[in-house]
């Protein structure tokens, strides 16, 4: 283990678990950090607390930052419906939560900054997924810019990095490499529909059953 430190945005799902495990198999020490936005499926929020224990990370913190309180997302409003007809091209679906991810990010370079962390680690997937405007690799571009200007350790010429080795990869490469490295599937939550089970028809869980069907192990699915 090098004495390099990472923090990983832990979501309690599959790419972020992943994620996380690269950054500890590169060598890292790793602080999860997980926010509870007032998401329905609350669930990923004991599955990131569950991951991790389970891979052993230095430290894991969940912080609260209410994005339901002005709703714009059925992940965040229970009076819209989920959808469960599938991803549709060219469109971005209503689990798109306004500024998310940009929230999210900020408030990890916050912690990395105080921590001395060289990076930020992000489960974020352009390929596989809805087509989110935070999720695609021009934006984690434009956000490294502002980060390298945005702090005083960027400023200095040491800013934190950010690090989103799965973004251009397919689900079912992410599984293979999840399985590869020991992460506990099983233990993550992808479901969108915030039932004690997997609902098995939201885009997320479509997508995560597909591509382990592909990988082989469909005991894993929904």
């Amino acid at each position: 283990m090098s004495d390099s430190l990472s923090i990983a945005l832990l979501s309690g799902g599959l790419d972020s678990a992943t994620a996380a495990a690269l950054a500890l198999k590169d060598g890292n020490r790793v602080i999860g950090l997980s926010f509870d936005y007032g998401q329905r499926h609350r669930r990923e929020l004991q599955a990131a607390e569950r991951i991790a224990h389970q891979l052993g990370l230095e430290d894991h913190h969940c912080i609260e930052v209410n994005l339901s309180a002005w709703g714009g997302s059925s992940l965040t409003d229970p009076s819209q419906s989920i959808p469960s007809d599938g991803v549709k091209a060219g469109a971005i679906p209503s689990t798109y939560v306004p500024g998310r991810n940009t929230v999210f990010i900020a408030i990890g370079l916050s912690l990395a900054e105080a921590r001395g962390a060289e990076r930020l680690v992000l489960g974020v997937n352009a390929v596989d997924y809805s087509g989110y405007p935070d999720c695609r690799p021009d934006y984690l571009n434009a956000f490294q810019a502002l980060a390298g200007l945005s702090s005083k350790a960027g400023r200095e010429g040491h800013g934190t990095q950010l690090w989103a080795p799965l973004v251009t990869w397919s689900k079912t490469r992410i599984v293979e490499e999840a399985l590869q490295l020991g992460v506990p599937i099983a233990e993550t939550w992808s479901c969108y529909s915030g039932g004690e089970h997997p609902c098995g028809v939201c885009d997320s869980c479509r997508i995560r059953d597909a591509a382990l069907r592909d990988a082989g192990r469909p005991d894993l699915c929904s």
